[in-house]
């Protein structure tokens, strides 16, 4: 079992008692570095920069490998990694996983994690390293298998380096798009830091304490920090452009809105959740008085008379089977008029969490000692706590007879009529909350044999998870589906308490109050567990000069990997039996596997000190990789780098990856989730979708065959998907990646200028084909109906809707990304300060994937990947004083091609929605202050200075992802314009 023990009981382990001990120790040998301590501290240190094995003089350009300082990052207003990491260009063109997103979307990691996917490949196949060394994944369910940056706050780093190309020949198979290495802080230095994001607007609020403290002694050296992280929930209803969602439609003629008025409140009506409504599933023949779409809505108000006629609640002699209900039931859902007065706006919702309150508590400890001359030993510690609470709402529903139709039910008195009912009552009973301990331990030595330098390390990392979420109880719920009475002397199927009648049909229920006997019988919680343990061996060793040719030393370095992965997910008992409504259901999740690798790479000097020739070199790497579930590959790598003279250098490199299913992508249990009709189902109302153009004739025409009627409306049901995991039949990835481009270093002025273009194609891609890939392909094929994707659902004999959809995980065709890289900084004194002036951009030219050979679809430009993204940095530093000012550059995004136009049709009207935005500007700016000679230092700015919100979206006729009227995609603030401040003591 997971322990609940605070993060600070760590302290009482032996492990904490022996970091403790050494400390203690070295405190009392802390002697002042000095410059003069050796001949060989004077040369320049020999470092291993993220992109080669092979130690080199300094840093260099050869590879393109960006260089983010940790310190920077408080000038804009951001206080985490996961942030800083997403903000940059290189992954601000594509949608990332962030606790908000974690919370709102089933995503891999579960509720609150926050990965990072370079150029929008996955997180999967970005590699993350910690001091060059890897992580192992942390976060909660079936589906972890990326590092969380939860784990590493801030206050502990010092620098990121990110390589922006494939490196699986040097680093392994998850390295496809690049590489991130995390750098902690070194040296004497130690400090306090206390930080406070506050918006304008409540909700979102932010607060971090740490302290790192440093000391190098004779021999060694140790660092310690401990941090404490603290994000407020960010409710729906603490920001007006979240809290309403309204179609946003427009006359396709005169341009006015077109959305329906709400005339209880004069506005434009609130399009949500629907609530507290009886679906009705009716007999009639033609001229009854249900017409398509109605719902039964209750007259709360005692105000629904002054626009709409109540059903009737008195049987008709001459139309016995029109729908008949108590008094104070009103059709509403079929007209204008009746729309704008569907309740789909409860209080419910404003409390629903779109960035979770979280707590984040590390403990890190490093150090290193010099055993000999020769040799040096290395040791890492990193303990990890995070708490993640999510509040939210739902609807449930039954089904239940009518008092009088087919078996009749004298618990729906006053209801009448050719119909059986669908009660629809909402509930906040709907919450999540998460516990993630993560652990991490680093033994290596390093030393050196002649010329020879070796590395060789052992990495163990545990993530213990444990989830608890509220669930309905399944057997409360069906085991009085289509009831002929009472179920009172009845227990439950599945958990065998006695039944209680659930009174479906009362308004006060149907409105989400619920009585505590209710509430004890329909709901509860259910606790899951996920335990992922990642063990690594390492060893390198390298040679800088082992043979001098004419343009320079050969330099080698050879290398063994070793690893083994296991994940245990055991759901909730509820879970696991089946017995949570409308929620996934799924097994114990358990796997192991293991990877032998060994790796050599060459960097070969070519031409030296010639006309055009300054500096060339050829570097090779090689990669073999045995993964015991999924066989063995072969990687290369090849880059050349001409330099033509000192100030000019261009760069390329072309290389082939090999990426092994992860483990959840082959043990993944069974899980279980939903899907509305209308997104999976391509018959409904086929006849008028292919007078629109919205299916092919053929999807029609099997569809008729299948003998679906023309005007089918579709179930009222969602469809339920079961995914699960695909041992046995899945194969690994494979990939390219090409990358050329140039620097240029000027010496007439202090200025750098990059250009990089980068093409990455991943053929074999593992993934999920989703429910409505699966069912639309089916009745689009020649071969219907034995096509094998027609064999991954079924139809319901009772009323033709879509029941189950099989939705494993397969190899698809391919996945493409290509652009360019664009970055400049150029420095100069003005006046009496320093002026430093900054950008960087991403262009993509394209992103695209196909599911199959010929369904290839490019999602460049479309909301969530636009085309264009950048960042732009102006700072001045005078004196004691530093002034910041930073621009987040998001370009304008557009589906209006891919839904094939931007008009629709509301109720008989022509309209034009909203799926496209200009591009959006971020503003950050901030003032810096050291006190002279106290150690003391302040940083006070404004994030978001224009209070700049998400673009607004029609909430209708469209695929895109919105909260309220906002764009709910990664790329923009959610939070509204915020004061922040940072205190630094130094000591």
């Amino acid at each position: 079992m997971l322990k609940k023990t605070p993060l600070f009981e760590y302290a009482k382990s032996p492990l904490a008692h022996a970091i403790t001990g050494i400390m203690a120790m070295t405190s009392l040998n802390v002697v002042a570095q000095e410059a003069a301590e050796s001949e060989s501290k004077a040369e320049e240190e020999r470092v291993i920069v993220v992109g080669s094995r092979i130690r080199r003089d300094s840093f260099n350009s050869e590879q393109p490998v960006d260089i983010i300082m940790a310190e920077d990052a408080i000038k804009s207003g951001v206080s985490n990694v996961a942030e800083l990491l997403q903000r940059l260009t290189v992954a601000s063109g594509s949608p990332q996983v962030t606790s908000a997103t974690s919370s709102e979307f089933v995503q891999e990691g579960g509720i609150g994690v926050e990965t990072f996917s370079l150029r929008g490949l996955g997180p999967n196949r970005t590699l993350v390293l910690l001091n060059g060394r890897r992580a192992g994944p942390a976060g909660t369910r079936g589906e972890t298998s990326a590092f969380d940056f939860n784990t590493l706050p801030i206050s502990m780093v010092e620098r990121i380096e990110i390589l922006k190309d494939g490196a699986s020949s040097l680093y392994g198979s998850d390295a496809v798009a690049g590489v991130v290495n995390i750098i902690t802080k070194t040296g004497d230095e130690s400090a306090i830091d206390a930080f406070i994001s506050q918006p304008e607007e409540s909700g979102g609020e932010r607060s971090r304490l740490s302290l790192t403290f440093g000391r190098s002694f004779d021999g060694g050296s140790f660092r310690v920090t401990a941090d404490y992280d603290k994000q407020q929930e960010l409710a729906r209803g603490d920001r007006d452009y979240f809290a309403c969602g309204q179609r946003y439609i427009f006359d396709a003629v005169t341009g006015e809105r077109a959305d329906p008025i709400d005339p209880r409140t004069g506005t434009y009506h609130c399009r949500d959740l629907l609530w507290g409504h009886v679906w009705i599933y009716d007999y009639q023949d033609a001229g009854g008085n249900v017409l398509p779409g109605m719902l039964a809505q209750y007259d709360y108000d005692g105000d629904l008379g002054n626009y709409l006629t109540p059903f009737p609640n008195m049987v008709d002699p001459n139309n016995p089977d029109f729908m008949v209900t108590p008094p104070g039931w009103f059709p509403v859902n079929y007209d204008r008029t009746s729309d704008g007065l569907a309740n789909a706006d409860h209080p419910f919702q404003d409390r629903q969490s779109l960035v979770p309150e979280s707590e984040r508590a590390t403990i890190y400890g490093q150090a290193e000692f010099d055993v000999s001359d020769n040799v040096n030993l290395y040791t890492e510690v990193l303990l990890n706590r995070r708490k993640t609470d999510v509040n939210g709402y739902r609807q449930f529903w039954g089904y239940v007879y009518n008092e009088n139709f087919f078996a009749g039910n004298p618990l729906s008195a006053g209801w009448q009529g050719a119909q059986w009912l669908s009660p629809t009552p909402i509930t906040d009973h709907s919450f999540n909350k998460i516990t993630v301990d993560y652990q991490r331990y680093v033994v290596g030595a390093t030393g050196d044999i002649g010329d020879w330098y070796w590395d060789a390390s052992y990495q163990f990392s545990r993530s213990e998870g444990e989830y608890t979420n509220a669930v309905i109880f399944d057997d409360s719920i069906t085991d009085q589906n289509f009831l002929d009475g009472s179920c009172v002397g009845m227990t439950t199927s599945v958990r065998g308490v006695p039944c209680i009648d659930i009174p479906w049909l009362d308004p006060q229920f149907l409105a989400g109050n619920i009585s505590p006997e209710m509430r004890a019988f329909l709901f509860g919680t259910d606790t899951g567990e996920t335990v992922y343990d990642q063990s690594s061996f390492d060893v390198v060793f390298s040679n800088g000069n082992l043979l001098e040719l004419p343009a320079g030393d050969l330099g080698i370095a050879v290398g063994a990997h070793y690893r083994t992965d296991e994940i245990t997910d055991t759901p909730g008992a509820t879970t696991l039996a089946s017995n949570a409504w409308g929620a996934s259901s799924a097994g114990i999740t358990a796997g192991d596997d293991t990877t032998t690798a060994f790796f050599g790479e060459a960097r070969i000097p070519l031409l030296r000190d010639l006309p055009g020739a300054y500096n060339v070199e050829l570097t090779l790497s090689a990669r073999y990789t045995d993964v015991d579930t999924s066989g063995s590959d072969t990687t290369y790598k090849a880059g050349l780098s001409w330099a033509v003279d000192e100030t000019f250098r261009i760069r390329a490199s072309h290389g082939t990856s090999f990426r092994a299913p992860a483990l959840f992508e082959l043990y993944l249990a069974d899980q279980t989730s939903f899907i509305s009709q209308r997104a999976v189902d391509p018959c409904i109302r086929w006849a008028q979708n292919l007078t629109d153009g919205n299916i092919t004739q053929r999807m029609a025409d099997n569809c008729a065959a299948e003998g679906i009627a023309p005007d089918y409306a579709g179930g009222a049901i969602t469809a339920t998907v079961v995914t699960g995991g695909g041992l046995g039949i899945l194969e690994s990835e494979t990939s390219e990646a090409t990358t050329y481009g140039f620097v240029w270093k000027p010496t007439f002025a202090d200025l750098s200028v990059s250009v990089d273009y980068f093409d990455f194609l991943i053929e074999g891609e593992i993934t999920q084909l989703g429910a409505g890939n699966i069912v639309f392909q089916c009745y689009d094929s020649t071969f219907f109906p034995t096509d094998p994707l027609c064999s991954q659902f079924e139809r319901s004999a009772l009323d033709n809707r879509i029941e189950t959809v099989r939705d494993q995980f397969i190899n698809i065709a391919e996945q493409t990304n290509r652009g360019y890289d664009v970055k400049i900084e150029y420095r100069t004194d003005v006046g009496p300060g320093n002026l430093v002036l900054s950008t960087e951009h991403t262009f993509q030219k394209e992103q695209s994937r196909g599911l199959f050979a010929d369904t290839v679809e490019d999602r460049n430009g479309q909301f969530g990947d636009p085309k264009h993204v950048a960042n732009f940095t102006a700072g001045y530093d005078i004196d004691n004083w530093s002034f910041d000012w930073i621009v987040n550059y998001i370009g304008p995004v557009s589906d209006v091609e891919d839904n094939e136009g931007d008009t629709s049709t509301y109720r008989g009207q022509d309209v034009r929605i909203v799926i496209d935005s200009d591009a959006v500007y971020y503003h950050a700016f901030s003032v810096g202050y050291e006190f002279d000679d106290s150690g003391l230092s302040a940083r006070v700015g404004v994030a978001n200075v224009f209070d700049e919100e998400p673009p607004k979206i029609s909430d209708y006729a469209n695929n895109l992802s919105n909260v309220g009227q906002s764009a709910f995609y990664t790329q923009y603030d959610w939070l509204g314009r915020r004061v922040f401040m940072n205190l630094s003591y130094k000591f």
